[in-house]
C-alpha cells in the first residue's frame, strides 16, 4: 500500500444509490482524486461501503488510517418509505381530529383521473387515536391532556404490536407543552416505544403538514438508526478516525448522532448532495446558471442552480408523502438507466417507472435480467459497450440487451434498432416534459441555463435532452458519475431552525422578528458547536410570506440588516418583488403576512480544491471509430477515452467519450472542448 498516515490526508464522500454507491477521495496534501463505483447490496446496506474501501486501498493506496474527513448519503431512508418496510406506529392526537392524515389537504394526486386514489397511509387508521385536549390558537390552554386515556391509548398501542408513537396535537407551533406531556406519560407507561413529537421534529403552523413530517420521521427512524450504528461500527473497524458525517436534504452535513433522531432530515441526502456537488462545480467552471440532470439507475433529478447557488424550498416528495422541511429543490420522474421499457394493453411504448436495479439489472449485464431497460436500448444501438463500465466491475453484453429489446420488438413490428432508438425517444419525452413543468413552476426559461449531466446515466442521455431543450451548452464534469458523492466531500455543516409568527406586516411587528432571528441564531450557533465546529457561523435568514388572503406563501431572503429599527418597508419590496418574480404580479398596497421565519446555521466546509491545468487548443485524437445507429441508419461514430482528453482538447461530434464512471452519447453537430477543470463544454451547432 503506498502512503501512510503520515503522508497522505484523505476526504472521502460516498453516495449510495438504487444501483451503485460511489466514492470520490481526495488527498488534500498531493491533490490526487480518487473515485468508484460498487454495485449495491440491498440485502446488506452498507457491505458495500466496505467493499469500496477495500477496492481504494488496493487500486489507490487510501489507508483509512488516513481518513479525516467521511461524509456518507444513503438511500436507506427513502426506500424504506418507497418500499413501505418502516416501523409499525402509532399516532395520538386531539380527540376529534383523528383523521388529519386522511383528509390531508383534500386533493387528490392526479385530479383529473377517473382512477386515482390516495395513498394509504403510513399510520393505519386504527393505530391512531383521540386524546382529549387542546390549546387556543393563541396557545392558551383549554384542556389539559387527559393521562387516562394516554393510558388506554398505549395499552391498545402495545397490544397492536406498534414499535413508537408520534404525537401530534393542535397548534403545538406555539407551545408543545401538551406534546411533551404526552410523551413523557407514554415513555414512563412503555419505555421500549419510540416517542417525537410534532414540534420537536419540525414545529410549523398546519397539523398536516406538521404531523405529516413527524410520523416520516418515526417511520425510518429504527432502519435508520440501525443502520448508522452499523456504519460507525464498520468504520471503526476499518481504522477510519474520521465520526462520519450524513449529507442532508438542505445540501448541508450533520454528524451520525443526530442523524438516528433527527432521520427526517436526510431522507432526500442523495439528491441534495447531487446538486450540492453540482453547484461547487459550476462555481469553480464559473458557470452562473446550471440545470442539473442526474440519472442513476431508477430516477432522473432535476434542479436549478443560480448564481452558483442551489435553490431550496419545502413540500418535496417523499414516495406518495410530503416532506415539510427546507430541502434543496428537486424534481424526480422514474426514468433511470435501469427503468424497464414495456408495451401496455394499446400497444403504447413505455418506459419506467419500474427499474431493474442492480439486482438482476439490465440484460446486458449478464445479472439474471430479461427485460429490456434504457441501458440495454443504448447498447443495442451502439452507445454503450466498447469498454468496461463501473470501474472494470461490469462487461456490457450486447447480445443479451439485443434480446431483451428483440420481445419488445416483435410486440411492436419494428425492428430491434429501431425499437432500442424509441426507448431512448420516449426516454427523453418523459424528462423534457418534467423539466417544462419544473421551468414553469420556477418562473425561468431553461434555455437561458446550460444543462450539467452527471449520475451514471446523466452522459447517456442528457446531451439528447438539452438539444430538444433548446438549451444552448452543456457543461459535463469530468468524474460525472461520482458527483452525489462530491457533494458530500465539499458539503458545509446546515442547520435549520423555524418560528412560526403567522402575523401581518407591521412596524410593530419589528421587535418580534429581531426576537425570533436572535433566539433561532443562538440555536443555529449551539447546533453547530455541538457538531463539532468551532469556526465563524454563517446564519442565512427567509421568510414565508403571503398577501392576507392567500393560501400559501412564497419564501423571501431576508438580510438580518432589515431587521433593525421598526420600518418594514424593505421586507415588503423584496417580497413585492420576489412575488412579481414568479407570478408576474404584485399588489403594492396589499397587506403583507409572514407566516413562519426560517434561519440556516453555516458552518463552512472544508476549502478543496481540484488541481488544473493550462488550457491549450488542439484536436483531439480518436481511438477508434465504432457503428452507431443515430435513429436512421447506422453511422461511424469517433471514440475518445475520458483520460486522453486534456485541458484545451477539441472535436466535434458525432461522438462517444468512455471513462470509468460512465459514458458519453455525443450527437452529430456538437462542438466539444475541454477547460482548465477538465470539464467538457458541448456546444451545438445553429
Amino acid at each position: 500500500m503506498d502512503g501512510g498516515l503520515g503522508e497522505a490526508d484523505w476526504k472521502v464522500g460516498v453516495d449510495i444509490g438504487g444501483t451503485f454507491i460511489d466514492f470520490c477521495a481526495l488527498d488534500t496534501r498531493s491533490g490526487r482524486v480518487a473515485s468508484l463505483k460498487v454495485l449495491t447490496t440491498p440485502d446488506d446496506p452498507g457491505a458495500e461501503l466496505m467493499t469500496g474501501l477495500t477496492l481504494l486501498a488496493e487500486r489507490e493506496g487510501l489507508d483509512p488510517r488516513a481518513v479525516t474527513r467521511f461524509v456518507h448519503g444513503t438511500t436507506v431512508g427513502m426506500n424504506t418509505v418507497i418500499q413501505r418496510k418502516g416501523a409499525p406506529l402509532a399516532l395520538l392526537t386531539n380527540a376529534g381530529f383523528e383523521d388529519v392524515i386522511e383528509l390531508a389537504r383534500l386533493r387528490m394526486p392526479d385530479t383529473y383521473s377517473l382512477f386515482c386514489s390516495r395513498p394509504d397511509q403510513l399510520v393505519a387508521r386504527d393505530m391512531v387515536f383521540g386524546i382529549p385536549a387542546r390549546l387556543r390558537s393563541d396557545g392558551t390552554e383549554r384542556h389539559a391532556p387527559d393521562m387516562a386515556a394516554v393510558a388506554d391509548a398505549v395499552a391498545a398501542v402495545r397490544a397492536k404490536g406498534a414499535m413508537g408513537v408520534v404525537v401530534s396535537f393542535l397548534h403545538s407551533w406555539r407551545d408543545d407543552a401538551h406534546e411533551t406531556a404526552v410523551k413523557e406519560e407514554v415513555a414512563r407507561l412503555a419505555p421500549e416505544l419510540f416517542v417525537f413529537t410534532s414540534a420537536e421534529v419540525w414545529p410549523v403552523i398546519r397539523e398536516y403538514e406538521r404531523t405529516t413530517t413527524a410520523i416520516l420521521n418515526a417511520y425510518v427512524h429504527p432502519r435508520i438508526s440501525g443502520y448508522l450504528s452499523a456504519l460507525e461500527g464498520r468504520l471503526a473497524g476499518r481504522g477510519v478516525p474520521a465520526r462520519p458525517l450524513l449529507t442532508k436534504s438542505n445540501g448541508g452535513v450533520m454528524n451520525a448522532a443526530e442523524g438516528k433522531r433527527a432521520c427526517v432530515h436526510m431522507l432526500l441526502s442523495g439528491a441534495a448532495s447531487g446538486v450540492n456537488g453540482a453547484a461547487w462545480l459550476a462555481r469553480q467552471a464559473g458557470e452562473p446558471r446550471i440545470l442539473t440532470l442526474d440519472i442513476g439507475g431508477t430516477s432522473a433529478d432535476f434542479a436549478l442552480i443560480v448564481d452558483g447557488q442551489a435553490q431550496f424550498g419545502v413540500g418535496e416528495m417523499i414516495g406518495e408523502f410530503p416532506l415539510h422541511i427546507p430541502s434543496v429543490s428537486v424534481s424526480s420522474i422514474g426514468i433511470g438507466g435501469g427503468s424497464i421499457a414495456s408495451v401496455d394493453g394499446q400497444g403504447v411504448l413505455r418506459v419506467g417507472p419500474d427499474s431493474a436495479g442492480s439486482t438482476p439489472g439490465p440484460a446486458c449485464y449478464g445479472r439474471g435480467g430479461d427485460r429490456a431497460t434504457v441501458t440495454d436500448a443504448m447498447v443495442v444501438c451502439g452507445w454503450l459497450g466498447h469498454s468496461q463500465m463501473a470501474y472494470g466491475q461490469l462487461r456490457m453484453d450486447a447480445g443479451l440487451a439485443r434480446a431483451a429489446v428483440k420481445r419488445l420488438a416483435d410486440e411492436l413490428y419494428r425492428s430491434v434498432e429501431a425499437t432500442a432508438q424509441a426507448i431512448l425517444d420516449v426516454a427523453v419525452s418523459e424528462m423534457f416534459a418534467e423539466v417544462e413543468k419544473m421551468a414553469a413552476r420556477a418562473g425561468v426559461d431553461v434555455r437561458d441555463f446550460a444543462l450539467m449531466p452527471f449520475g451514471g446515466g446523466g452522459p447517456m442521455l442528457g446531451v439528447f435532452l438539452a438539444r430538444e431543450l433548446g438549451m444552448p451548452r452543456v457543461v459535463a464534469p469530468r468524474w460525472p458519475g461520482v458527483v452525489s458523492a462530491l457533494g458530500g466531500l465539499v458539503a458545509d455543516l446546515r442547520g435549520d431552525f423555524v418560528r412560526t409568527l403567522f402575523a401581518e406586516l407591521t412596524p410593530g411587528l419589528m421587535p418580534t422578528l429581531r426576537e425570533a432571528f436572535a433566539a433561532m441564531g443562538g440555536e443555529g450557533r449551539d447546533w453547530l458547536a455541538a457538531q463539532g465546529h468551532s469556526g465563524a457561523a454563517e446564519l442565512r435568514i427567509v421568510a414565508d410570506m403571503r398577501y392576507a388572503g392567500q393560501s400559501y406563501e412564497i419564501e423571501t431572503s431576508l438580510n438580518p440588516e432589515w431587521l433593525s429599527g421598526n420600518d418594514p418597508g424593505t421586507i415588503a419590496d423584496a417580497f413585492h418583488a420576489a412575488h412579481a418574480r414568479l407570478y408576474d404580479f404584485h399588489d403594492p398596497d396589499g397587506r403583507i403576512e409572514i407566516v413562519n421565519l426560517r434561519l440556516s446555521a453555516i458552518g463552512n466546509g472544508p476549502a478543496l480544491q481540484f488541481p488544473t491545468a493550462p488550457e491549450e487548443p488542439h484536436a483531439a485524437s480518436a481511438e477508434r471509430s465504432v457503428p452507431v445507429f443515430t435513429g436512421g441508419a447506422v453511422t461511424p461514430v469517433g471514440l475518445y477515452r475520458r483520460a486522453d482528453l486534456q485541458a484545451g482538447a477539441r472535436f466535434v461530434g458525432p461522438a462517444i467519450v468512455a471513462q470509468e464512471d460512465t459514458t458519453f452519447a455525443i450527437p452529430a453537430g456538437t462542438a466539444a472542448r475541454v477547460d482548465a477543470h477538465l470539464n467538457l463544454h458541448l456546444t451545438f451547432a445553429e
